[in-house]
């Protein structure tokens, strides 16, 4: 069940969530979670620990075994618009252009396209797509079709971002430049981000708290905040300050890996 309000200054919570799948695979089990206000929260843990399937509760696309998710009354759970979704793959159509994958939400929702072109061209824009909104989803590299799904994740003005992997399929040069893009986005749209990686070094360059996730079931292990000043840049990224909390993130996650 969803709580109509949350009390202190959540974007959502999670409270003793638990999920056990049809075939008996229990994915979460006791996972407590607080998400606040304009964070940007990493969820990293050992392949299986229901990272992703966190998120799929937290979008209300797979809902809890047991345990509660709580929204603060400004972002009812039950509001589309409130939540955007960036999946692993970018999963465009491929027979729309650039413009109508980025208006897909409108459509779903029947807003006539006069009415949401203001919107996706501000997307596009955000993402630095706009001379590309009449291009086909074949003619973009995989950076590119990338930028498209964030684009049409934020169309809508969600309050919370959920980011499932999305960068773990590129080129290391093109995952550092949408890192780099990704936090210039979170900085000025001031958004709520939980993002879920493999990479301690995506996720200490990222984030202001990490979550390191136990084996499955999936709980919570220990949380780390990255308190390194924004904007963040290649400058950081070669410093010993990032040297050192990936060091600490590394060792969480090994010990966390040894939880059972």
């Amino acid at each position: 069940m969803a709580h109509p309000s949350l009390p202190g200054g959540f974007a959502v919570s999670l409270r003793g969530v638990g999920k056990t799948y049809a075939n008996g695979v229990v994915a979460l089990d006791r996972l407590d979670l607080d998400v606040r206000p304009g964070e940007f929260v990493s969820l990293v843990g050992p392949s299986g620990c229901g990272k992703s399937t966190a998120l799929r509760i937290i979008a209300g696309l797979s809902g809890p075994s047991v345990g509660d998710v709580a929204w603060p009354n400004s972002v009812p759970a039950a509001d589309k618009g409130a939540i955007g979704f960036v999946f692993q793959e970018p999963t465009l159509m491929p027979w729309a252009t650039v413009a109508g994958n980025v208006r897909l939400p409108f459509d779903l929702q029947r807003l006539d396209r006069t009415s949401a072109a203001p919107a996706v061209a501000a997307a596009l824009e955000r993402v630095g797509l706009t001379d590309f909104a009449d291009v086909y989803p074949r003619e973009l590299s995989g950076g590119m079709e990338m930028r498209v799904s964030i684009a049409r994740a934020l169309v809508t003005e969600p309050h919370l971002l959920l980011m499932d992997e999305p960068f773990a399929a590129l080129d290391e040069i093109t995952r550092f430049k949408l890192n780099d893009d990704l936090l210039s986005l979170w900085q000025s749209l001031r958004k709520t981000v939980v993002f879920v990686t493999h990479s301690v070094f995506e996720s200490v360059y990222l984030s202001n708290r990490i979550v390191v996730m136990t084996p499955r079931p999936g709980r919570v292990f220990t949380e780390l905040a990255i308190d390194a000043p924004y904007p963040r840049d290649q400058k950081f990224r070669t410093s010993a300050e990032y040297a050192a909390f990936c060091r600490k993130a590394s060792e969480a996650l090994a010990a966390a890996a040894g939880e059972r």
